[in-house]
């Protein structure tokens, strides 16, 4: 199968910690953001104030990058001047360079690499294995809370493609394909830890984040992550989905590595799919790459 649809090379979207840190010296660093999270909590302001990068702003996922959830699902879209004032707050500045980084699964570095994308800001990398990877070279880590510039971002939405359920369901019924990132029991409905109904969105497509990147947060190299969406096969458009749009984000960021910058993300995920009983639900088997 061929990787079909717009293929582009991406900016940088990785920074290395040895990378990071001589960036860091420099006279002009870029901003970074602590986004530590666990989809059960508590905060992950507790680990930034037992050590950080230095000069990084934590960022709450939940509270600050994330609308409240309801009916658009567990973490929606921001308010996007709500998200301005938060990012401009931490020191993010119109044109300057921001890294982000979590505990080193990736998965809300990646969701605040797309929600700053999505805002219209261009230059943001994620910290390649987070915060471990930084510790395990070594590298300094501080604990006092910094008190930034404020910035001079401006929201503007759109900087990245974003589904909502009809357009997922439109995606899947034109031929393009669908990707359902979570675990392949969950995919399938035969168990579900955080949403009230099983399964999965009708002709979604299974690859579990587990083929693309590692426990440590480490994505796989290029040409294998071509290989392994073109085993989906991905077609013309491509959109990717999990429980709430955390892991999917950590799809999208995938599928820019490999090439697809124009990955459409769904937000709120199965967890907004199912807020309406209408919608159709599939169980089992279909199309799973697991």
């Amino acid at each position: 199968m061929v990787l079909t649809g717009r293929m582009s090379a991406s900016p940088a979207l990785l920074v290395e910690p040895a990378a990071l840190a001589a960036e860091i010296a420099a006279a002009d660093p870029p901003t970074l953001l602590d986004v530590r999270w666990r989809l059960a909590g508590p905060p992950g302001r507790e680990d930034y104030d037992d050590g950080h990068l230095p000069g990084a702003v934590f960022v709450d996922l939940d509270a600050d990058l994330c609308g409240p959830p309801g009916a658009g699902g567990r973490h929606p879209l921001p308010d996007p001047a709500a998200l301005q004032q938060v990012l401009r707050a931490a020191g993010v500045r119109a044109g300057h360079p921001v890294v982000v980084y979590d505990g080193g699964d990736s998965m809300a570095a990646a969701r605040a690499w797309w929600t700053l994308r999505w805002a219209g800001h261009q230059q943001v990398r994620v910290l390649h294995g987070g915060y471990p990877a930084w510790v395990a070279q070594h590298l300094p880590v501080v604990t006092g809370t910094p008190c930034p510039v404020p910035g001079d971002i401006t929201v503007a939405p759109g900087g990245l493609p974003v589904l909502d359920a009809d357009a997922a369901a439109e995606l899947v019924a034109a031929g393009g394909t669908l990707l359902d990132v979570r675990a392949a029991a969950r995919y399938r409905g035969e168990t579900e830890p955080v949403d009230p109904v099983a399964g999965h969105i009708p002709g979604a497509r299974n690859v579990p984040a587990a083929r693309y990147a590692g426990p440590d947060g480490r994505f796989a190299a290029p040409p294998a992550l071509r290989q392994i969406f073109d085993e989906a096969p991905t077609g013309t458009p491509v959109g990717a989905y999990c429980g709430s749009g955390v892991t999917a984000a950590q799809a999208v960021l995938a599928l820019h590595l490999a090439g697809r910058a124009d990955a459409a993300l769904y937000v709120g995920s199965w967890s907004d799919w199912i807020t309406d009983p209408a919608r159709p639900v599939a169980t089992g088997e279909e199309t799973s790459t697991g």
